[in-house]
């Protein structure tokens, strides 16, 4: 099957517990949160440098990094996917909200 965010969740919070030799996952988990904290700033500064440069498929490769690390950050921290999508969801249904009220704010 193909890649989902929730796999690569899952393959982190694997390798997390069986801590594989030889993984970059299992020394990032080894060296903590600051560490990963480190590598997340890096990696968005190289997302932002990359979009500004303008070539979309070295903004793409520098995202998936990004993600990777970000995904790694909420494993540390004990964060789950569940927890975030919910966030998500209120703050859609919050503009879609939102919306409707400015439409209805304009109509009269």
């Amino acid at each position: 099957h193909g890649f989902s965010i929730d796999g690569l969740m899952e393959q982190l919070e694997g390798r997390k517990a069986d801590k594989p030799e030889g993984s970059y996952t299992t020394y990032l988990f080894e060296k903590g949160l600051d560490k990963i904290l480190k590598k997340c700033g890096e990696e968005c500064s190289e997302v932002i440098i990359a979009a500004k440069n303008g070539i979309p498929e070295d903004t793409a490769n520098e995202v998936c990094d990004l993600l990777y690390h970000l995904i790694v950050m909420l494993v540390e921290s004990g964060i789950s996917l569940k927890e975030i999508e919910e966030i998500l969801e209120q703050r859609r249904a919050k503009i879609g909200n939102l919306k409707q009220f400015h439409t209805s704010d304009h109509c009269s």
